[in-house]
């Protein structure tokens, strides 16, 4: 399209938006509106959702949004004179210009994300030396032992990298601490993962003492390796065998790069996904960032290190001296620090590291903390809007990713501003029922279609207030905590491959059950001020929804910390892969169906009395693609089901060697294209009506599942319960 043209569209555009946010109209005609901007943005979502018309669509948002700004800001707060309506009112301003302002950051990171990337090619004779850094310090033997050996297979040439353990459970400071029982636990740890190292061809590093955590584990590492490009993986990140492959030729590109960021991909749900039952049929909470706002950063050239799946540049990090430690977010630090220096930053939008999720509520909070907790430092240390050497871009990039982490606030005022009315008659803005229904409610509608318009695939309508919710009552502690000594936060490692054994309310979750059971007492106290007070009824109507919808929301968080059963530490991956098996001295035929962290399901041919196999120790022939690595793998029969003809046995891997740690790894890490295909079959787009009444289904059955685990009758949430939770998968 001719230039003058476009600069013509955006002025009509910008006048228009400026006529929208000041034009003083009556409610019907702010409502009218509001509706006809909403179909305008369905319309051009379904049909034109790209290019000029995505940025029409976005923008008739944002002037409906500024006009809710402007009619807030200029007619519904008390008078400053009245201080005891007036700072509620204030405070649930500010947590609504908070949102706005993240909006708008993330408009701008977003509204035109990088396209996908072709991995360039690496000429033969011309590929960089690598290190491969995977840190640890209290992660299972059996859990290292398969990320190492994925790491070691990467489809690379084998004397141009060299894989390190950095072991900072086995430091000298450890060893000899005086507690002799932990001392010898480290001493012992030390001596099994050096062998296990020596075995798979690793090379095993620690250090004299713990100092910096894992920034100062890796800035040890630097100074014992030479490989011009560092690797990070976390010890339960194993990579695809295609890592190297499609990451480092964007290094011989351009020699300013010092970053090649992929996505974390996880072979197991969260605590969320696990309880509410979602894994398998919506997109994971981390799909946003590493589906949208990390290719949006991309585009601005401030897509940061996410602490592992990466690939460095050793020249960048000498320059400033290694891995950042001032704050307990080593990874964007280090980000922030090179991109002011003028380095650049690549992000590769293919998942090709499989990892592990926090297994407990109480984990997945704890990580949240740190991550809060770190953004806060950076801000506090760093403050990027004013930091030297960026760009305005970046300035903008580093502090919508930075802002959001305060979310807890803003959630929290949200949560107890309708008790502030209902409990105690403070008036929390100024404004009729009806100005509500033609200002704040078209606000909400808008926003949730600009969000659906924005992550539609990535993100299901409400799932984002809900994951906000549930971490908001833990983090906003941990804020205040950092905010009061910014340099307390010690880093502490996410405890990954826990089991939960049996159906339970989570440590920490208390606090969730408590809100609810106030916010069930303010629904009454809302019936009784409507019958007592009907000249305010309107009002009260409002309010009481307002408290009605954090009800729903906090119901879901209910289910959310009643967590269920899982032994499994990751999800079964499909494949379909020739093999035999030995078992009681007979070798047959078999194809393996399905692979997890913890075994393998087989469909074989075997006799009827095959059932007499659970409990029997087998092994498992496969022909593996390397040479080097053993082609059996030992396993014990678990279960034994019966499908037609063929016989389907659910093993255990029965691991006694490095070698049979590189054939686990190499069938469930090989292959990233299963990873793809994976996440392909989550991303639909629900839209807001139906997304919103998937997300009624799913907090009426988990309310009823978490007053069961309350109540311990567990049956009355199957009988009441299944119905809503069937219909809500068949929706």
């Amino acid at each position: 399209m001719n230039k003058k043209w476009l600069v013509g569209i955006w002025v009509a555009l910008g006048v228009t938006a400026a006529f929208i946010i000041t034009l003083p109209v009556n409610l019907q005609a702010q409502l009218v509106t509001g509706c006809i901007v909403i179909l305008l943005i369905v319309f051009l979502k379904i049909f034109a959702p790209e290019g000029v018309p995505r940025m029409v669509a976005l923008t008739l948002g944002v002037a409906m949004v500024s006009r809710y700004v402007y009619w807030r800001t200029t007619s519904t707060l008390p008078p400053v004179e009245d201080l005891s309506n007036f700072i509620p009112a204030l405070l649930l301003y500010v947590a609504e210009m908070y949102s706005v302002t993240l909006l708008a950051l993330s408009l701008f990171v977003v509204s035109a994300p990088h396209p996908p990337r072709t991995a360039p090619a690496i000429a033969p004779g011309a590929e960089p030396t690598v290190d491969i850094f995977v840190p640890s310090y209290n992660e299972d033997v059996g859990l290292l032992a398969t990320t190492l050996a994925a790491a070691v297979a990467i489809d690379y040439p084998r004397d141009r990298f060299k894989v390190w353990l950095l072991d900072d459970g086995g430091t000298d400071q450890k060893c000899e601490q005086h507690d002799l029982a932990a001392a010898r636990e480290a001493q012992t740890r030390r001596q099994t993962l050096s062998e296990l190292c020596s075995q798979l061809g690793v090379n095993y590093l620690t250090r004299p003492r713990n100092e910096h955590a894992k920034a100062g584990n890796l800035n040890h590492a630097l100074g014992h390796s030479s490989g011009e490009l560092i690797v990070v993986f976390d010890a339960d990140h194993a990579p695809a065998r295609s890592f190297l492959r499609e990451t480092l030729g964007y290094f011989n590109e351009n020699p300013r790069i010092f970053l090649v960021q992929t996505p974390h991909f996880f072979i197991n749900p969260d605590p969320v996904e696990r309880s509410l039952d979602t894994w398998r049929r919506m997109p994971s909470e981390n799909e946003m960032f590493y589906g949208v706002i990390q290719r949006g950063l991309d585009r601005w050239g401030g897509a940061f290190f996410c602490g592992s799946a990466a690939v460095l540049r050793r020249e960048a990090l000498r320059e400033t001296g290694g891995f950042a430690h001032s704050s307990i977010t080593e990874d964007c630090e280090t980000a922030l620090t090179l991109h002011a220096r003028g380095w650049h930053s690549v992000y590769v939008d293919t998942p090709l590291i499989a990892g592990l999720q926090p297994e407990t509520f109480a984990s997945f909070i704890g990580q949240r903390s740190r991550w809060a907790q770190g953004m806060y430092q950076i801000l506090r240390f760093h403050f990027p809007l004013f930091r030297s050497g960026l760009t305005f871009a970046q300035r903008v990039c580093y502090m919508s990713s930075i802002l959001f982490w305060f979310f807890p606030f803003s959630r929290a005022i949200f949560l107890i501003s309708p008790f502030f009315y209902l409990f105690f008659s403070l008036e929390i803005f100024n404004g009729s029922g009806a100005e509500f229904v033609a200002y704040t409610s078209v606000y909400i509608l808008i926003n949730l279609f600009m969000q659906n318009y924005l992550y539609g695939r990535y993100r299901w309508p409400w799932f984002s207030e809900l994951y906000e919710y549930i971490q908001s009552v833990y983090l906003l502690p941990a804020l205040l905590s950092v905010m009061i000594n910014p340099k307390k936060p010690t880093f502490r490692v996410t405890a990954k491959g826990e089991t939960i054994d049996e159906n339970r309310i989570s440590e920490i979750g208390i606090p969730i059950f408590v809100i609810f059971v106030v916010q069930i007492v303010a629904v009454f106290v809302t019936f009784w001020r409507i019958a007592a007070e009907p000249y305010a009824a309107d009002i009260t109507i409002v309010v009481g929804a307002w408290n009605l919808l954090n009800l729903i929301i906090s119901g879901c968080a209910l289910g959310v910390v009643s967590e269920r059963a899982a032994k499994r530490h990751s999800q079964r991956i499909a494949v379909s892969r020739r093999c035999s098996l030995l078992i009681d001295g007979v070798e047959v035929p078999a194809v393996i169906e399905d692979v997890s962290m913890g075994g393998i399901r087989i469909r074989t041919e075997l006799p009827p009395e095959a059932n007499a196999a659970i409990g029997m120790h087998g092994v498992v022939r496969v022909t593996p693609p390397d040479k080097c690595l053993s082609d059996t793998l030992p396993v014990l029969v678990r279960n034994v089901a019966h499908d037609g003809d063929a016989v389907v046995l659910g093993t255990q891997f029965n691991a006694r060697s490095a070698a049979h740690y590189q054939l686990i790894a190499d069938l469930i890490f090989a292959n990233a294209d299963e990873w793809k295909k994976f996440q392909a079959s989550r991303r639909n787009n629900p839209g807001v009506f139906r997304g919103t009444l998937m997300f009624l289904m799913i907090a009426s059955y988990q309310t009823l599942r978490g007053l069961a685990y309350v109540t311990q009758i567990e049956k009355l949430s199957r009988r009441f319960g299944h119905k809503a939770a069937v219909a809500a998968r068949r929706t």
